[in-house]
């Protein structure tokens, strides 16, 4: 049976009648269509760009589709109907079609250097074996290819680039030749440079960024998912280093100390951000209307734009269109304005993902 919704459409910020149809929306009107919203503000969903639902708490690699799934739930349970899985150790492309599960969009493994990077999870390997192993993890993914570009390098007692900077630069033009997208973690200033100078498409954490390289990613297009509510954990990362790396981990405090004035000149530089939680492994699912408040309330993004990230906006960046003619049948609905108050994403009244009421 078609549904029949009507509320505030945003962005558009006027009342208007959608209907969806299967698993499209169309704004023609379906006769003996149910309703299902009458009232409210209506988004198109949200999306946590930077996840992990082949990571389970504590850092292992999940065993089952099953977890897979629970992780998931989590999150459309918070309103979260797309996301960007940015890197799994384990495969579970059979989920990409499931009707109770966000839209997924994916990386392989992430391709990191020998001993120093998380145990079990990446694939790790020299820099004469990155581009071949770019090419297979695109090919493991469904569009993304999630690089480490930086990790403590004990020899040195600090953040270090994973490769030499021409191996990581081959290694974008890899995963661009492979069709896919190439996603970066970097902490490091040096290492962040590197990725964003050989032109990849996504900077994810991006503590070491300068006002020059942020200048650089707008007159690019480079993506930032700052993962803000992650780099609140450095300093439990610095507490522990701090005996053997003292260094290392005075540089992780200033990393996240400075970091909210980086995502503000991001911003207002132009940088297109985009909301992710880095959940799985240290983070819980479900925490992406937390990363909303703290884009917010620390770097000072209005509250229009940092929904823009988390749902219109980002949806396109991920491929999944939103609430316009032929788009996707996903929405969350809000009984106030999260314009006047972002908090009200943390409760959403209705959720239908994929056509299907879910809340």
């Amino acid at each position: 049976m078609a549904l029949h919704v009507r509320g505030v459409l945003l962005p558009d910020d006027e009342v208007r009648d959608l209907w969806l149809v299967g698993d499209r929306v169309t704004f023609e009107p379906v006769p003996g269509a149910e309703t299902v919203v009458d009232g409210g503000f209506v988004l198109p969903g949200l999306i946590d760009a930077h996840c992990h639902i082949g990571i389970a708490r504590g850092g292992a690699p999940v065993t089952s589709h099953d977890q897979a799934r629970e992780l998931a739930r989590t999150d459309v349970g918070a309103g979260v109907l797309a996301i960007r899985d940015a890197g799994s150790p384990y495969p579970y492309p059979e989920l990409d079609d499931e009707p109770d599960l966000p839209r997924l969009a994916r990386a392989g493994r992430h391709i990191a250097p020998p001993k120093r990077y998380l145990r079990d999870i990446g694939v790790e390997v020299g820099a004469a074996e990155v581009a071949a192993t770019v090419a297979a993890q695109a090919a493991a993914g469904n569009g993304w290819v999630k690089l480490v570009g930086d990790w403590i390098d004990r020899g040195v007692g600090d953040l270090a680039p994973a490769w030499d900077a021409d191996t990581m630069t081959a290694a974008v033009a890899a995963a661009h030749a492979a069709g896919a997208r190439a996603a970066v973690h970097t902490f490091s200033e040096s290492a962040v440079e590197i990725m964003v100078r050989a032109g990849v498409d996504s900077v994810e954490h991006g503590t070491g960024l300068s006002l020059d390289l942020i200048d650089l990613m707008a007159r690019q297009g480079t993506a930032l998912v700052p993962t803000m509510i992650n780099i609140r954990t450095f300093g439990g990362i610095a507490d522990q280093a701090r005996a053997k790396f003292p260094g290392y981990a005075d540089h992780m405090i200033a990393l996240r100390d400075r970091f909210p004035e980086v995502v503000r000149a991001a911003h207002e530089a132009g940088v297109p951000i985009y909301v992710g939680t880095d959940a799985g492994g240290g983070i819980d699912h479900g925490l992406a209307a937390e990363e909303m408040l703290l884009l917010h309330e620390q770097a000072g993004m209005p509250a229009v734009d940092v929904l823009a990230a988390a749902s219109w906006r980002g949806r396109e960046w991920l491929g999944f269109p939103g609430l316009v003619e032929g788009g996707l049948a996903d929405l969350t609905v809000y009984p106030e304005d999260p314009r006047a108050d972002l908090r009200v994403v943390r409760t959403p009244s209705r959720i239908v993902l994929r056509g299907r009421v879910l809340r």
